[in-house]
């Protein structure tokens, strides 16, 4: 196969607050056909997550070059006997359309039946995020009660059907009263509040009147301080994210007054990453993939087309546009 054009976006300049357009564009860039020991990968989904934006201010993220993201893509030409052609496979190397690679930045991605996006959310980090945190981190005991914020998202989500599947109470903020509906309707949620038009205390005063077990944390701030004044005794706080602070340089997020109670309750507040449960992996793929054939676990992907919408779909995760997990979806499964 002779060389091929593919476009990829770069970051441009620094954000200050939200992304905006501007701050990114597309290049065409020509893609050499694969050599000895190389595969040639076309991109068919992009992963758009919460956790992209800090790097964007902090250096991580290089200007003028092509972002980083997770993706899955398919073999189209291989040099290398570890990848058939056709073969999907999972990478980290987003925001393009083709790429060669020699193949240690690869992973094949197996399905049993499931859709192949799936790998990049339910059954891929963002699931493992969700099954970790909650059962491992907040050590989740059946029957507790468990809040959970950006409960629409596409962790919060899974939290709460897997603390639902345990016979938990389950609690979740959203930004707007379709999410609402869509946790309580859709996912099974006990009670769920639009934290932009109430009160965060006041609504878990109500939603959790005997206190919460398990806050799993995924915005800071005002969340924040609201929960740990109304956790029970040896409650457990997994921080996953702090989406509130993202925007702010240093991601420093509106102060907590409320740790005070943390001390005679002996609340724990712990942080945690995905890798930290790749030993647990096929035991998470095992009990995710038998809930979902048992319909006691949903999701929902909110898709963009095109590698020229990514910007969009990056921008649109923290303006509301998505329920459950983000996606660019660049070309067809064929």
């Amino acid at each position: 196969m002779s060389s091929l054009t593919s476009r990829e976006v770069h970051l441009i300049s620094r954000p200050e607050g939200i992304p905006v357009p501007d701050n990114f564009t597309m290049v065409e860039v020509e893609v050499p056909p694969p050599e000895k020991g190389e595969v040639l990968v076309k991109n068919i989904y992009m992963s758009v997550d919460p956790a992209m934006r800090p790097p964007m201010t902090n250096g991580q993220t290089k200007l003028n070059s092509v972002m980083g993201a997770g993706a899955i893509g398919m073999v189209l030409e291989s040099n290398n006997d570890r990848f058939e052609e056709g073969t999907h496979v999972q990478h980290r190397s987003g925001f393009r359309e083709y790429f060669v690679s020699d193949g240690s930045d690869l992973q094949v991605v197996k399905t049993q039946g499931e859709a192949v996006s799936t790998h990049l959310h339910i059954l891929g980090g963002t699931g493992l995020t969700a099954y970790g945190g909650l059962l491992v981190t907040g050590q989740l005991k059946d029957a507790e009660t468990v809040f959970v914020s950006a409960a629409a998202g596409a962790v919060g989500s899974i939290v709460g059907q897997i603390a639902k599947i345990k016979n938990c109470r389950v609690v979740g903020s959203c930004g707007s009263d379709e999410k609402v509906a869509y946790l309580l309707d859709e996912l099974g949620f006990d009670y769920a509040f639009n934290y932009k038009t109430t009160s965060i205390r006041r609504e878990l005063h109500i939603g959790c009147p005997d206190g919460i077990d398990v806050y799993f944390e995924n915005v800071g701030g005002d969340h924040l301080d609201a929960a740990v004044g109304q956790m029970r005794p040896l409650g457990r706080i997994p921080v996953c994210g702090m989406i509130s602070a993202y925007h702010s340089k240093g991601a420093r997020s509106e102060g907590v007054t409320s740790l005070a109670n943390m001390v005679y309750n002996r609340v724990t507040m712990r942080g945690f990453v995905a890798t930290e449960f790749y030993d647990i992996r096929d035991q998470f793929l095992a009990d995710m993939r038998k809930w979902m054939s048992e319909g006691k676990l949903k999701y929902t992907e909110t898709i963009l087309e095109g590698i020229e919408r990514a910007p969009d779909a990056l921008i649109g995760l923290f303006t509301g546009l998505n329920t459950g997990k983000m996606l660019v979806r660049l070309a067809d499964d064929v």
